[in-house]
């Protein structure tokens, strides 16, 4: 769990220049386990120490070491000691480490390192090695043979010195590759190496005018940034992707490949060498488009808003006409925000307006759909491949804007771009919402969890899901159950972070049959152990401001036994970025 306590961490004696020693700091870092669990060291800091062993497939060595490992946590974890293991063996798939964890009755997270960055940092040479990290400091307190646990152990928790500190620990040898290649490292080559990767997973927002918070404008700035960089990497909140590679694949992935997170890593940890060649960076000046797919058929202006510097400004809905006398059918759509700093998201609806209704109830008598959406770090997006929705002449468009003061007074002035068909596409862009508006989290809660469920009635080809929740929001999936009986997990979001509201696109679009139920679920974590959490004191329910909560998960996809489109208004349509709150 990433509210475990204390943490131990197996480790071996290194004579790398990566190996710590007691009393070296232990840098944070977030791994999946082999359940799909995203863990990160400092979340334990309200254990009292941690205690990680490390972990490998067909070890005799481990196997040996596990029944005293099981019995120290036993004896343990109830006095605030969280345990845990990590595997950094480059062969042991996470389906295998599952299995050898089920066989040895091992119910403590593993740790999967696949990069080995964590292992290398560490020291790592061997299996059944633990590290006790004290988390008030975040120091190793000790490494070495499981054998020095429980005195280890006692020490700390008596507030008392560790009389030894480091043993050494008897299993069996972990390859790191890397390892002898340090000098090689130095060598690491910025212009022809680092600058690309960045170019190509970085620099769109990390520019003058970007989203990011500094620009990668030339290799000094890099240098400067690259401990952030580090630990940004080894913490995974950068790049902002957050599926777990192991359920689906999706054409939007933003994740960085292992060797390229190697070679940063490395790089910078033999001191951001400049070596020879041009500064790329420097060089680099290209021409950023204001509309990242080019210039729209149609942009239209939302009514400008005076947002306050503090308060809370209610949910505002404006309204524009269509100003077009046609009907279109719309292929893409973007929102181009006014004030980044402040506008949390925009959800886009049309409708005809209905005379003989009063009120809101005007909206959506007699239909409607999705244009666009903006979130945080969200752009354009083109609809799916010979999909489209329709625009009708006559229509009224309405914004659900969610602002958020942050201590200066602005004017929001957004614009909606929109991208037509030359034709009517082939199919018309569906989709649907899993909303649970029940939801009740109880106060000081770590991990509670809801779920809503709905059951396709019919056949769907499925493009496109976007999970929702705000502050207290720490991980969300959706798993289909179709009708054979066997059941797929479709997207699991093991650590979501409320800053980026991503729409998970599939790299290939899944068929759903009639009669398959998808759930989504969401966890939040509700105790004062979690930074961004508001109020850990109050039960959480339903509520559109961030400091109440949402169960929302969206799902884009046409149905397929609609073969034709046609100009119908009304048809039921979504389009997966817009649909945040």
């Amino acid at each position: 769990m990433r509210h475990l306590s204390v943490i131990l961490v197996c480790l071996t004696l290194s004579s790398t220049a990566w190996a710590l020693s007691p009393n070296d700091r232990v840098d944070n870092f977030e791994l999946l386990d082999q359940t799909g669990m995203s863990h990160e060291l400092y979340y334990l800091s309200d254990a009292k120490a941690v205690v990680l062993m490390s972990h490998g497939n067909g070890c005799p060595v481990v196997r040996d070491a596990i029944p005293q490992f099981k019995a120290v946590r036993a004896a343990y974890e109830k006095q605030g000691v969280a345990f845990l293991m990590i595997n950094s063996n480059l062969g042991d798939s996470r389906e295998a480490i599952a299995k050898d964890a089920l066989e040895l009755g091992i119910d403590t997270p593993i740790l999967m390192d696949e990069t080995q960055i964590i292992g290398e940092s560490l020291g790592l040479e061997r299996t059944a090695e633990v590290f006790v990290i004290n988390t008030s400091n975040w120091q190793l307190a000790y490494r070495g043979s499981p054998g020095g646990l429980e005195d280890t152990l006692d020490s700390l928790l008596a507030g008392e010195m560790v009389k030894v500190a480091k043993t050494q620990a008897p299993g069996c040898i972990i390859d790191f590759p890397e390892q002898a290649r340090q000098d090689e490292h130095a060598q690491i080559s910025y212009a022809e190496d680092i600058a690309p990767i960045l170019i190509k997973n970085c620099v769109s927002c990390h520019r003058d005018g970007g989203i990011g918070p500094w620009a990668m404008s030339d290799y000094n700035m890099v240098r400067g940034f690259s401990p952030m960089m580090r630990e940004v990497i080894r913490t995974k909140r950068m790049p902002p992707w957050h599926a777990d590679p192991k359920h689906g694949k999706f054409s939007n992935d933003r994740s960085l490949s292992a060797k390229e997170i190697q070679t940063i890593v490395h790089w910078i940890e033999a001191g951001s060498p400049r070596g020879e060649g041009p500064d790329v960076l420097a060089e680099y000046r290209p021409e950023w488009a204001e509309w990242a797919l080019g210039e729209p058929d149609l942009i239209i202006d939302v009514p400008p808003y005076d947002i306050p510097a503090t308060g809370v400004v209610e949910y505002q809905f404006p309204t524009v006409k269509n100003p077009l006398d046609h009907d279109v059918w719309i292929r893409a759509g973007e929102i181009l925000p006014g004030s980044r700093a402040t506008l949390h998201h925009v959800i886009t609806r049309f409708f005809i307006p209905d005379p003989n209704a009063k009120g809101d109830q005007r909206f959506g008598r007699r239909g409607g759909g999705g244009l666009a959406g903006y979130v945080p770090g969200a752009t354009g997006r083109v609809y799916p491949e010979d999909t489209g929705t329709l625009l009708p002449a006559g229509a009224t468009i309405r914004f659900q804007m969610h602002y958020t003061p942050n201590g200066k007074a602005v004017t929001d002035r957004s614009r909606i771009g929109l991208y037509f068909h030359d034709q009517p596409p082939k199919y018309k862009l569906a989709g649907t919402a899993l909303v649970n508006t029940k939801i009740l989290i109880p106060a000081h809660s770590k991990a509670h969890t809801e779920s809503k469920s709905q059951t396709m009635k019919r056949d769907v080809l499925l493009y496109s899901l976007l999970p929702h929740s705000h502050f207290r929001g720490i991980a969300s999936n959706f798993v289909a159950y179709y009708p054979d009986g066997t059941e797929e997990i479709l997207l699991s979001v093991p650590a979501y972070d409320f800053n980026w509201q991503t729409s998970y696109i599939l790299a290939e679009p899944k068929l759903l049959p009639a009669g398959t139920k998808v759930v989504h679920s969401t966890t939040w974590d509700n105790s004062a152990q979690n930074p961004a959490n508001p109020d850990p004191n109050r039960d959480v329910p339903w509520g559109q401001q961030s400091w109440d909560e949402m169960l929302f998960g969206a799902m884009s996809f046409r149905y397929l036994d609609e073969v034709e489109s046609d100009s119908a208004v009304g048809v039921a349509q979504f389009q997966g970025t817009a649909g945040s709150e």
